[in-house]
Order: C-alpha cells, then structure tokens, then sequence
C-alpha cells in the first residue's frame, strides 16, 4: 500500500485537500490530530512532556495546549524536544492505523512533513500551495488571529519554495473547482501507480 505525504503551510487548505482525497474513498491519516489525541492519552508522552515543561503542562490527565504552545513557541530547544517525544509515537500510531486500511493508497497529512524529515518515509509527497495574501486571509477567518500572530506562525515554516524541491506533485489552492480537479487528476495518476 502506498504512502501518500500531503502538506502545506499554514492556511494553505492542506485540510480541504485531505477532504476532496476522503470522498473518493482514500483513507487519510491527519497526523496533527494524532498528535493531540496521543497528548491527551498516552501516559508515556504525559510524563515525558511534564518532565520537559512542567507539571502546569497538564491538568489532572488534561493537556494545558495553551501553557505547552507558550513554553514552545519561543523556546526552540524545547520545541525540537516536544517533537522529539510526539513525532515517534505519532509514527508507530500510523502504522497500527495503516495496517488496518483496505486501499491502493492512504494519505498522510502533516503540517510539517518536509520539516520533520517525514516525507521520507512516504512513497510520494503533494505540497498545498497558496499565495501569502490567501492563506492570511483564510487564517484571520478561521483563528480570528492578528497579522502579526500569524506572521510569526508562518515563519516557524519553510517556504513553499523550499518545500516545492522536495515535492513530487503541487496544488495549487486559489480556486476550489480547481483545486477538485487537480485532485481528480492526482487521484488517478496515484492510483496507476499504486497498482504497478
């Protein structure tokens, strides 16, 4: 079964993406989800991250999302560090997820895919693209965040530029009709792959 990468920046509409692959049948995988749901109830990674950040990091058996994105966010050391606790445990959860999928591919949504080395280990990889006034735009609708926050928020990630070179395929998200019909077209081409 072939592994599918699928990223973008923030705000790009990696989800929308992930959406129009999801019905037409293809299983996706949304590893930022599992990431949070492994937070919330994986004893192991509960110790590790109190042991990293603080016991504030946690209420009773409750992630504190806020105090954790506060310590994180301007602290890179910590933040490799988080990774370096969620990244493998988010890996082994995917294979489990994987090896109960019935499909020519699945998809692997990550908001850091090319960043966090993940893209190796999947066979092809598809980069959401938008322009920076989009995906600015679409952030204050969905976040309600200022320009500022969300500037700081992309800066975190590599540049569409960078990514591109690691890319196998790109779509484009301007237009919705057109970003269905390069899924349309993606979908097809994977599937002739996944086959061989």
């Amino acid at each position: 079964m072939m592994v599918v990468g699928l990223t973008g920046g923030i705000g790009s509409g990696k989800t929308t993406v992930a959406g129009f692959f999801k019905k037409k049948g293809i299983p996706v995988y949304i590893a930022d989800d599992a990431g949070k749901r492994l937070l919330e109830t994986s004893e192991e990674i509960r110790e590790k991250v109190m042991a990293l950040i603080g016991d504030e990091a946690y209420t009773g058996n409750t992630p504190n999302r806020k105090h954790i994105a506060s310590v994180v966010f301007y602290d890179s050391e910590k933040l490799e560090a988080l990774n370096k606790i969620i990244h493998p445990a988010v890996a082994i959860d995917f294979e489990k997820w994987r090896g109960k999928q019935n499909s020519v591919y699945v998809l692997y949504e990550a908001a850091i895919l090319f960043e966090a080395g993940g893209y190796k280990k999947c066979d092809v990889n598809i980069l959401v693209t938008a322009d920076k006034e989009e995906k600015l735009k679409r952030l204050q609708q969905r976040d309600n965040s200022s320009i500022e926050e969300i500037e700081a928020r992309m800066a975190k990630q590599w540049s569409d530029e960078q990514k591109k070179k690691l890319a196998d395929f790109e779509i484009e998200n301007h237009d919705l009709a057109l970003t269905r019909s390069r899924v349309d077209e993606l979908h097809e081409i994977l599937l002739k792959r996944g086959k061989n």
